[in-house]
């Protein structure tokens, strides 16, 4: 009999849709002209192109004039702080940002303070992964140019007070960027009504091909360019654009625009279902994360006593694709920097597993889990010392 194979990794990444594939193919094999050139096969790609920069302005209620297409959510990042530090140098050098961020954004900060002079506060979170609105407006300084906060976080699923943030930014006349990779075409976002000048989005997120994202930039936001050496993306990003990605990404966006209020009843539903069926059935457990302000489709939960590899490896071995937390950075020992900032120990942030549910999931996949972890973490914890420890002090 043939393994089942769950797949419960979405935040990591998401199969390309069938609808997406199809849109794309055209742009692989006939229409394969440079959106640059003048004759026809350019007008049919620069047509698409266009056609792709509304679908995606349109996801987050922007211009199309507004969306810059890149590589990805971590270019998008760089882009977004690097060219805000360097336009505005002679303003000031302090940024503000989280210490739960991408470290497509902890890293340039990192990359600027060590290299460009930048002074960076990282500000701290609550037990649930907030940032303190107070402790922000406490951060800036005169010569704070820059405030970066992601819309919704990539391990644990807390969704941010965007607008709150937006709204202090602008009464001191600050830049503010938001990564909202993991929450563009996962929730319902509207710039008209968010005090945000830049945000950066990817398409493997929501269905669409890897390699590439986008940048929006409200009009009149002052930044530098990243890559120079073209007229691309009007003159503020250099190379010929990835036209069948590009067309995939539009697609993409367009349906997770469409189906958004079903996509976000259907994920919850079945996300709540999951989690209340392993608190339900396995002790000490508890949830990572907001349980109220929190992405439909995401479930963190530690498990103590235990290593989440174990349970990873395990789980794996049942047909069941989970993750620790960042697939990013899922290749290092030390415990995810996320959960260090919503104070957990060592040991409660290696125990930790992150279930992310998205369309293709049933309930009967939710059912399967929920049968076949319990005995996996009763296995793992019997050989536990940890565990045994404790069971002898009751």
């Amino acid at each position: 009999m043939e393994k089942r194979r769950i797949y419960m990794d979405y935040s990591a990444t998401t199969p390309v849709k069938k609808e997406v594939v199809d849109e794309m193919l055209p742009y692989l094999t006939n229409y394969f002209g440079n959106a640059s050139s003048f004759h026809s096969f350019g007008r049919e790609a620069k047509n698409a192109l266009d056609k792709a920069r509304t679908q995606v302005a349109n996801l987050i209620g922007a211009k199309p004039n507004e969306i810059y297409f890149t590589s990805g959510g971590t270019e998008s990042d760089n882009w977004a702080i690097k060219g805000v530090a360097f336009a505005n140098k002679a303003k000031g050098n302090h940024i503000i940002t989280s210490k739960i961020e991408h470290h497509a954004v902890l890293h340039v900060c990192e990359y600027l303070e060590k290299f460009h002079g930048f002074e960076v506060t990282y500000l701290d979170v609550d037990s649930e992964g907030k940032v303190d609105l107070k402790q922000l407006e406490e951060s800036i300084k005169d010569t704070t140019i820059l405030i970066s906060i992601m819309y919704a976080n990539n391990e644990i699923g807390t969704i941010q007070p965007i607008k709150e943030i937006g709204e202090i930014a602008k009464k001191h006349n600050i830049v503010f960027h938001t990564d909202a990779v993991q929450a563009a075409g996962s929730i319902n976002i509207d710039v008209k009504e968010l005090d945000v000048n830049l945000m950066s989005m990817s398409s493997h997120k929501i269905y669409g091909p890897k390699g590439v994202g986008a940048l929006y930039i409200k009009n009149g936001t002052k930044l530098h360019a990243l890559s120079h050496g073209g007229a691309q993306e009007r003159k503020r990003r250099g190379g010929t654009e990835n036209l069948p990605s590009i067309v995939g990404y539009g697609k993409a966006a367009e349906m997770a625009k469409e189906t958004m209020d079903e996509h976000i009843e259907t994920l919850t539903k079945l996300r709540n279902k999951l989690i209340n069926g392993i608190l339900e059935k396995i002790p000490y457990t508890k949830v990572n994360g907001s349980l109220e302000d929190r992405l439909p489709g995401n479930a963190n939960l530690r498990f103590e006593f235990i290593e989440g590899e174990s349970i990873i490896l395990m789980l794996d071995m049942l047909g069941i694709a989970v993750s620790t937390g960042s697939a990013c950075a899922s290749g290092s020992l030390d415990p995810s920097h996320v959960l260090m900032a919503i104070g957990l120990l060592h040991e409660e942030a290696h125990g930790s597993i992150r279930f992310s549910i998205g369309d293709l999931t049933t309930e009967e996949d939710i059912d399967y889990i929920i049968e076949k972890l319990p005995p996996v973490i009763e296995r793992l914890r019997s050989m536990s010392p940890l565990y045994d420890q404790m069971m002898k002090q009751k």
